[in-house]
């Protein structure tokens, strides 16, 4: 297919791809609107609003407490403890991620790190993360650096698998040519085979953000003055469901938006994957 030829096809197939993006979205308002309306049905039946509250109480509390503070004496509002939890993700994520890309660069480069390192993170990647706050809180106390190092040790075995693995993935004629032109091994990585595997490794990162949210909820409940699981926790202490449920939804609300840019991300890396 020549130039022409392909450029014609994209845009030819522009607007087939813009119909597929809309039909997506309405089928998953669909679906959405309909869990609701299920959610709804199914609170009115059971008729306690501690067991299960209705939807429209649960928004009625969502959105009293984004400008009300929980507990009243020294509490926060939803919006300043999912920024609490949110900055805590960004830092240990962002953290974890950087080590992991390097680790994993290294571990594919250079054999002995890799030799050295697989067996360990072969033994740490299927420990959860929760299972070390006890001891994180020993050695770093309750505060923000306990919480960080708890997402970063979550992120790090999982980005680091996933750079080896879209790392060793790269075509080897791709590595030839590199070489073949003069290129260094480390010129080759850098330019070359990281270049290649950036979709992989934001997929990566996709999974490793989904548990990074459940291990910085789980700390949060149990060493923490702040944060949505904070929050949680304190509500079901006092049976307030439709806050609970509320929190829950914070996190959705979260968890959506950073995966989307992470989407967005791996689109802009990799035009070719539709997501």
């Amino acid at each position: 297919m020549t130039a022409t030829q392909a450029a014609t096809a994209a845009v030819t197939d522009a607007p087939a791809r813009r119909g597929r993006s809309w039909r997506r979205v309405g089928t998953g308002a669909a679906a959405l609107a309909l869990a609701l309306v299920v959610w709804e049905l199914a609170a009115l039946v059971i008729g306690d609003s501690v067991t299960l509250p209705t939807v429209t109480e649960t928004a009625s509390t969502l959105v009293k407490y984004l400008t009300h503070t929980y507990p009243e004496v020294q509490g926060k509002t939803l919006i300043q403890d999912a920024l609490i939890s949110a900055a805590r993700i960004l830092a240990g994520f962002m953290l974890g991620t950087l080590a992991g890309v390097v680790l994993g660069s290294a571990m594919a480069g250079v054999r002995v790190v890799r030799e050295l390192a697989d067996p360990i993170i072969s033994v740490i990647r299927p420990l959860p993360p929760i299972a070390f706050i006890p001891l994180l809180v020993v050695w770093f106390g309750i505060g923000e650096t306990s919480k960080i190092a708890l997402i970063f040790f979550g992120v790090l075995p999982i980005v680091t698998v996933a750079t080896l693995g879209a790392l060793d993935a790269v075509p080897e004629p791709l590595l030839h040519a590199s070489r073949s032109l003069g290129a260094s091994p480390l010129r080759t990585m850098l330019h070359v085979r990281l270049r290649a595997a950036v979709p992989g490794v934001i997929t990566g990162m996709r999974i490793a953000m989904g548990g990074a949210w459940t291990s910085i909820i789980a700390a949060e409940m149990i060493a923490a003055t702040g944060g949505v699981g904070f929050l949680i926790l304190q509500a079901g202490n006092y049976l307030q469901t439709p806050l609970i449920f509320s929190g829950i939804a914070g996190i959705a609300v979260l968890g959506f938006l950073f995966d989307g840019l992470l989407r967005l991300l791996l689109r802009l890396a990799d035009p070719t994957v539709r997501r």
